[in-house]
């Protein structure tokens, strides 16, 4: 961190009240969680899943239990099975990360009953903006701009009908209790709402439990940009300014920078909007209110009651630690400084590094990494969990690493980030560093001026470097032995290139490892290229597989519910 801001120093390095912390999650964001927890005297534990037996956060940890099986549902959304593990462990908090729990009220209330301590905001909070119609309703009772569009639940495909009627298209359908692009789909014509519907309920169901729908019309390429808030258990609450996460595929980010440019009649509105939001539910953590921008206005869109994945940038431009901040208003203590001593320095830049092919529309691409170095430097920082051997499992998210930059100039901070992706060795899977250093270079992400847009109409025409997709300068700093390992355990997406540039024959592959979860075809019907036949779950993702050529089904080799390897075929036809 290139300095410490005033409130940091006023910091005591120990919580009396919390002793050890379960931190209810896995990754990299475990392993954070963990590291700020030991510079506070504070004990950790680690949970983990079948798949996760060898991961870094368990090796951290103070102590480490077994939760079950790798699939989430089994595992680390298992409430009985983490509560279980903080009592055998003698935790006295838990620390849910973000995802999985984080924004599950009735787990926080689950963790209070058992006279644990809950670090995140109190359940009534994370019931009032967790529900986003719920969320919605809110706003504007409290004169807070929301995106047009409905407030109570689309149950069927008719209502979806009768809102892109009243709403228009684009229209987003989007799931009630999701967040971070999950249950979110986009029908722009009368023709993609039924699919867009089945969609966006069935995800909402596979990640949240809940496949409540709502509708609203879908802006065009605006700027998304968030207010990271604190607020502690005695009524103060202040704000660490904007970050821009305008660059996303999936409705999933990848590139994120604080401060946010934006006009400064929307930031000032949208500072004051996001306290008087806080205020009115009597917030009580580190929290995040999203909106989207067009120009000088701002639209709500939706409250993160947790810590975010890019809360990096913002530590590193207010020298804050969030995590830190989390832990002692959870511990009952007042934040102890006002807005007027935070102060913004410089400019902070991160990238995601996914393990996803991004000249594949960004397929999750699990596998092992065979050889791996991080970057370093003046104003490097790189969250991550991972390390060489360590095998990325199929069943949770594509995020290798966050790879964060600062600067006292913009300008600085991207030429930064450039030199510090030629420095990132990752072997094994393909990710998303080439297309990163690319970005570096885009004009409209050079100039401030990209939107939600931006990033998939530039990966529809980007070409990755020559060769594997990996710049020459990293391929040489791999031993030769790393390089034929690395071809031994990941040629699945030189086989699939293969596929493509052949025309896939007769057989309709999946372009990923993962879970079939329909089948929209039987033996015996006519398709034409394009129509999606199965959905296919990857790495927290549902992908819709199309046909690469019009036919007749002659043979299906799969069945819902079954998982299938990348390169396979789904049906044959003829």
């Amino acid at each position: 961190m290139p300095w410490d801001s005033t409130p940091h120093h006023r910091i005591p390095l120990g919580v009396a009240r919390i002793k050890k912390i379960l931190v209810a999650n896995r990754g990299e964001i475990s392993v954070r969680v963990i590291r700020t927890a030991r510079e506070m005297g504070i004990a950790t534990v680690a949970v983990y899943s079948d798949a996760d037996r060898d991961a870094l956060h368990v090796e951290l940890a103070d102590e480490a239990y077994r939760i079950g099986p790798a699939p989430a549902l089994e595992s680390y959304l298992d409430a009985d099975k983490l509560i279980d593990a903080a009592r055998r462990s003698q935790a006295d908090a838990i620390h849910p990360g973000y995802g999985f729990l984080a924004e599950n009220a009735a787990f926080a209330r689950r963790v209070v009953a058992e006279g644990l301590t809950w670090i995140g905001p109190h359940a009534d909070a994370i019931d009032a903006m967790g529900d986003k119609l719920r969320a919605r309703r809110a706003m504007r009772e409290a004169g807070v701009p929301v995106v047009p569009g409905g407030t109570e639940a689309i149950g069927d495909v008719a209502a979806a009908r009768e809102a892109a009627s009243k709403y228009g298209f684009p229209l987003a359908l989007k799931a009630s209790a999701g967040g971070g692009g999950k249950g979110l789909k986009i029908a722009r014509s009368i023709d993609e709402i039924d699919s867009a519907f089945a969609t966006a309920r069935r995800e909402a169901q596979a990640y949240f439990g809940d496949g409540t729908i709502y509708a609203e019309r879908y802006l065009e390429n605006p700027k998304h940009i968030e207010l990271q808030l604190l607020a502690d258990k005695h009524g103060n609450v202040v704000h660490a300014g904007e970050r821009d996460c305008s660059l996303q595929r999936r409705h999933q980010k990848l590139w994120e920078e604080a401060p946010a440019r934006m006009p400064e009649r929307a930031r000032t509105a949208m500072r004051a909007a996001g306290m008087r939001a806080a205020a009115a539910i009597g917030y009580d953590s580190v929290g995040t209110i999203e909106c989207l921008v067009a120009g000088d206005e701002f639209y709500f869109l939706e409250m993160n009651t947790r810590i975010q994945v890019e809360h990096t940038v913002t530590e590193l431009v207010t020298g804050l630690d969030l995590v830190r901040e989390q832990i002692r208003v959870a511990a009952g203590e007042p934040l102890g400084y006002a807005q007027d001593a935070i102060a913004f320095r410089g400019f902070a830049v991160e990238g995601r590094v996914n393990a996803e092919d991004p000249a594949h529309e960004f397929r999750p691409a699990p596998g092992t990494i065979t050889a791996y170095r991080e970057p370093a430097g003046p104003g490097v920082r790189v969250d991550s969990a991972a390390y060489a051997g360590w095998t990325i499992p199929p069943e949770y998210d594509s995020l290798i690493a966050k790879l964060v930059v600062w600067a006292p100039t913009r300008d600085t901070a991207i030429a930064r980030l450039r030199r510090a992706i030629r420095e990132y060795v990752v072997v094994g899977v393909p990710t998303t560093l080439p297309i990163l250093c690319s970005l570096c270079d885009q004009p409209s992400v050079v100039d401030g001026t990209y939107g939600t847009a931006t990033l998939e109409a530039f990966a529809r025409t980007w070409q990755p470097p020559a060769g594997d997709g990996v710049p020459a300068r990293r391929r040489t700093a791999v031993s030769l032995a790393g390089r034929a390992q690395a071809r031994r355990t990941a040629p699945r997406l030189s086989v699939l290139r293969r596929n493509a540039a052949s025309g896939g024959g007769n057989s309709v592959l999946s372009p990923m490892h993962g879970i079939i979860v329909e089948l929209r075809v039987a033996r015996g019907d006519r398709v034409g290229e394009g129509q999606v036949v199965a959905v296919v779950e990857a790495m927290k993702m549902m992908n819709e597989i199309r046909a690469h050529k019009d036919g007749e089904v002659a043979q299906i080799h799969v069945a819902a519910g079954a998982p299938i390897e990348a390169g396979s075929a789904l049906m044959t036809l003829q």
